[in-house]
């Protein structure tokens, strides 16, 4: 075969090649189209594999995360719209009409569903699947987290935060709150949920659990530098501690030097489930790792945004000042606070509400599709990712007349419409350490008004969030102690 013809011969494979690959691909596509419901929710899902992930995390760190929702409310649907997020084709359902509907199909229509970075941050959550493990944490968490267990732990909560103040903030001129409700709320969670309450060990696990924070809810590229590649390292950092103590738990249990109700740790120990098995060391080091990150950050954001709006708010603060003082002056020295007291706290816990609606810690989360169903009219296939937002309801004026107003009364009385307020979640996923957090977010509230009046250093310091909301700056303020 002369070179011409063999030239000739490689050029026609070549075309047919690239006319086999288009039919295949024609195909492919007509299939797709074929078996993809044709009354989809109204939307665009932005670039190949990012989608709109990059928009919907930037408008968080450019400090409006609901600009991503409402400017596709507004485009769209008020309703439900289409995107891309995470690698995935979603949906995102609004307002309270959305909330209600998810939440009341829970296991029937949707389950849980958490980014791929979940279970590589978590491994073990692979050998089963994220969903079956948040069952099992479902199912051990009630004891532990319903407001009657939770009263015996008031006044460990109180004594940590007298020796948070005295340690950091007391004779301080000027402090930055965020890293400083972290430190609380970390300290707090490893206390209750471990036993430890040495400050230097505690602050062993500080720097990694912000970088697994950073990382979980972020494009799972993993790559040196990225967030998601540092959070994997941070996890593992912090699983090898967590399994030391927890090796060191099983001596001090089988010694009797432990007490088996003294923790949530020494009770995943010790329970079995339903075929006698105990869990093994990595499932509860996981565990635990999720039940801190969950046990401190979210508190911590919205403790930060209370201290940011008494600072504001010079009349709200005198009211919860003046509540907190009645409480004060009602305790003997040194007596502790107790749950009777947390009960009298009720305008203080109105205003902590009004500012986890205006700055929600959680702002979202997501579900799948366990079948194909309608809703608002549109088609949802089997397999679409759905996330709700908690800013689709709590900046609405048709949920929050004059959502921009800072008002605790909204929750004077009946309080807000169902399914509009859901700074926890709702239905059967509801966080089961709403009780938890509501502990921890008054007795910081009644400690630091109690010693402290607070100006802001940075009027106008922007907020940004990722993946929960924060100040910029960490919120430095100027500190004014009250007077003996």
């Amino acid at each position: 075969m002369s070179s011409n013809d063999m030239a000739l011969f490689f050029l026609s494979m070549l075309l047919l090649s690239v006319l086999f690959i288009s039919l295949l691909l024609r195909f492919l596509v007509y299939k797709q189209k074929s078996q993809t419901p044709e009354n989809l929710p109204p939307g665009r899902t932005g670039l190949p594999f990012l989608g709109e992930s990059l928009e919907f995390l930037s408008t968080g760190r450019k400090g409006y995360p609901e600009k991503f929702i409402y400017d596709r409310m507004a485009k769209y649907s008020s309703q439900v719209f289409k995107t891309s997020l995470l690698g995935e084709s979603a949906a995102v359902f609004c307002g309270a009409a959305g909330n209600k509907f998810l939440f009341s199909n829970e296991n029937k229509l949707v389950n849980a569903w958490w980014p791929r970075s979940v279970n590589k941050i978590f491994p073990s959550s692979l050998q089963t699947s994220s969903k079956e493990e948040s069952k099992k944490m479902r199912k051990m968490l009630p004891g532990f987290m319903k407001p009657e267990a939770l009263q015996r732990y008031i006044g460990i909560m109180d004594t940590i935060a007298q020796r948070h103040f005295e340690s950091g903030w007391d004779n301080k001129k000027e402090v930055v709150v965020f890293p400083l409700a972290k430190r609380f709320t970390f300290w707090l969670a490893c206390r209750l949920f471990l036993s430890i309450e040495d400050p230097e060990h505690v602050a062993k696990f500080a720097d990694p659990f912000n970088a697994i924070a950073s990382g979980i809810i972020a494009i799972p590229i993993d790559l040196p530098g990225t967030p998601f590649n540092r959070a994997i390292k941070a996890s593992n950092v912090i699983r090898k501690e967590l399994r030391a103590i927890i090796k060191q738990r099983k001596i001090d249990l089988a010694e009797n030097r432990a007490s088996p109700t003294q923790d949530i740790l020494s009770y995943m120990l010790l329970t079995a489930d339903e075929n006698g098995q105990h869990m093994n060391e990595m499932d509860i080091a996981d565990k635990i790792l999720g039940l801190l990150i969950g046990g401190h950050d979210t508190a911590s954001a919205a403790i930060t945004f209370v201290v940011k709006y008494l600072a504001e708010l010079p009349e709200i603060y005198n009211e919860v000042y003046k509540e907190q003082m009645e409480i004060a002056n009602s305790k003997k020295p040194g007596e502790l606070l107790n749950w009777d007291d947390i009960q009298k706290m009720r305008y203080s816990w109105n205003v902590a509400c009004e500012v986890m609606r205006l700055a929600p810690p959680l702002q979202g989360a997501f579900r799948e599709a366990i079948n194909d169903f309608i809703f608002a009219g549109f088609s949802i296939p089997k397999g679409w990712k759905l996330y709700w937002s908690a800013n689709s309801t709590h900046r609405n004026p048709e949920c929050f007349p004059e959502p921009e107003k800072f008002d605790p009364t909204r929750f004077e009385g009946n309080g807000p419409a169902p399914y509009t307020y859901v700074p926890f979640g709702g239905g059967p996923r509801m966080c089961p350490g709403k009780e938890y957090a509501r502990l921890e977010i008054l007795v910081f509230m009644h400690n630091v008004v109690r010693r402290f009046k607070w100006e802001k250093l940075l009027p106008g310091e922007k907020i940004i969030v990722n993946p929960m909301p924060i100040p910029a700056e960490g919120l430095p303020v100027r500190l004014h102690a009250h007077k003996a």
